[in-house]
């Protein structure tokens, strides 16, 4: 038997995983798959909006354009932008990870303990990597 590819399968577009099918089959990886790149996708696309931002508004700080007033705001603007920068850059690695763990079989499973992290957790945090206990439980150990 050839196993499915999950980059080549084309879902229905009312599709979503459900309990019935085996835990990660083809169509489930096809659907995180494709959740995973359409963020990846809009996250680049934003990005790249950003940067086209933070380069204008280092230009208008090296001009002196605008009084004090504007050269503050501009500042506080670029700052913000850049934060938003490294932001983007923290998810798009996340992103890619996750990914990653797609293409190696690992998605869907904890990355500490092996366990099914389960398909209701992964529809609202596709970037899941732990299970709802031992997140909860990571949460308490950083207080």
């Amino acid at each position: 038997m050839v196993k499915k590819n999950y980059k080549n399968i084309t879902l229905d577009a009312k599709y979503t995983p459900k309990k019935s099918e085996p835990y990660m089959c083809p169509e489930q990886l096809a659907y995180f798959y494709q959740i995973l790149n359409s963020q990846r996708d809009e996250i680049l696309h934003d990005r790249e909006t950003v940067l086209n931002d933070v380069r204008m508004a280092e230009k208008n700080e090296s001009a002196g354009v605008g009084d004090e007033q504007d050269q503050a705001a501009n500042e506080q603007e670029l700052t913000m932008n850049l934060r938003m920068s490294e932001r983007t850059t923290n998810l798009l690695q996340k992103i890619n990870a996750a990914l990653d763990r797609i293409e190696n079989g690992e998605y869907g499973y904890s990355v500490i303990s092996g366990e099914e992290i389960g398909l209701q957790r992964l529809m609202a945090r596709p970037l899941a990597t732990m299970t709802v206990e031992e997140q909860e439980e990571y949460e308490k150990k950083k207080r």
